[in-house]
């Protein structure tokens, strides 16, 4: 027997979305960087004004840091699942901690 809850929903459904939910605040680097790349990320955009907009805006991140495209948009994915970046107006993404936190 399937046991729910008041809202007629299975248990087991409100319990795994429970832990998707509870999961999803806790973002993971990627797998393919180091801390010291996140590091050398953050500093090579905070050298480009803090933002990644444009295609050239990538390059000088990629060769400053040593990463390649595909690390920087895991990075960057990253930075703004873990509210260390946010995505812009433009569909950008700015990096708002470390070097280019915002001033208190």
């Amino acid at each position: 027997m399937t046991t729910t809850t008041e809202l007629g929903l299975p248990r087991a459904a409100v319990l795994a979305v429970a832990a998707a939910a509870a999961l999803a605040g806790c973002a993971m680097p990627p797998e393919n960087v180091s801390d010291a790349q996140l590091a050398d990320y953050d500093l090579a955009v905070a050298s480009i004004g803090c933002e990644l907009r444009y295609e050239s805006d990538y390059a000088p991140v990629e060769l400053q840091a040593g990463l390649t495209r595909q690390q920087v948009l895991d990075i960057s994915q990253y930075r703004l699942a873990s509210d260390q970046a946010v995505r812009t107006s433009e569909g950008g993404v700015r990096l708002v901690s470390g070097p280019c936190a915002p001033a208190a």
